[in-house]
């Protein structure tokens, strides 16, 4: 089992959790699996970026991301060189934390209307 750090999220996670992991699962995955509802719009098919983190530690563990998973992360709010689509990225050996955007693109459009 690999530890997964979820730092404190608002909504999702108010006090943050520490999870064991199992290697080769998504991350989008794990969190589901205990709970962390994080937004996954289209159904963790690489189609969208509800389901976006930031890898704060451990990024290097993580396979690269495929060109698909950059395109769409182009688009996600608040990117950064260590976001990643959880649906995609999978747990490795090495504990990873990661941090949930306060928004996701939905969200930010919804709030326009």
């Amino acid at each position: 089992m690999t530890r997964l750090t979820v730092l404190p999220h608002e909504t999702l996670c108010p006090e943050g959790k520490v999870i064991e992991a199992t290697p080769g699962r998504s991350i989008c995955d794990t969190l589901l699996e205990h709970h962390i509802e994080i937004e996954h719009a289209c159904e963790k098919s690489c189609a969208c970026t509800t389901c976006h983190v930031i890898i704060r530690e451990g990024s290097q563990s993580l396979e690269p991301a495929t060109e698909k998973e950059d395109d769409l992360l182009d688009k996600a709010w608040g990117l950064e060189l260590t976001s990643r689509l959880s649906c995609q990225a999978r747990v490795a050996d090495e504990p990873l934390t990661i941090e949930i955007p306060k928004y996701t693109l939905n969200q930010v459009s919804e709030s326009r209307k």
